[in-house]
């Protein structure tokens, strides 16, 4: 491989790209069950809206540095195509929207949550 290629990325070798063990979270009724589940193990929240640039670039930043070995059930949910679901995690979680955002819930209550890109600077196994 020649020295320009080294440089900018020619590598004809194809990345290896992540992949989450996420949770589609797509009814309001899961809301009840991550609240349950909770209670034996942290519930993570990604909400996610897909015409975002920067709601993308911040789920890159959390897929790039999520251990994928933590024991948390991960939820990701789609705000655009499950707004009524968006709206039910407000409700029942006491968070105000946001997007994107995380939100870590134990014990039936949210212990942390953060927006934009504060959401890099959780440290989820302060919550495990």
């Amino acid at each position: 491989m020649s020295l320009i290629n080294k440089l900018f990325g020619g590598s004809k070798e194809p990345k290896e790209e992540k992949v989450l063990p996420w949770i589609a979270l797509a009814t309001v009724e899961q809301l009840e069950d991550i609240s349950e589940k909770s209670k034996t193990k942290p519930q993570v929240i990604f909400k996610h809206s897909t015409r975002c640039g920067i709601s993308s670039m911040v789920m890159n930043q959390f897929v790039s540095a999520y251990d994928v070995d933590l024991p948390v059930d991960l939820y990701y949910l789609d705000l655009l195509s499950y707004r009524d679901v968006s709206n039910e995690v407000g409700y029942k979680f006491q968070v105000m929207h946001q997007s994107p955002q995380l939100i870590v819930i134990k014990n039936g209550v949210v212990v942390t949550h953060a927006s934009h890109s504060a959401i890099s600077g959780i440290d989820l196994t302060k919550y495990i």
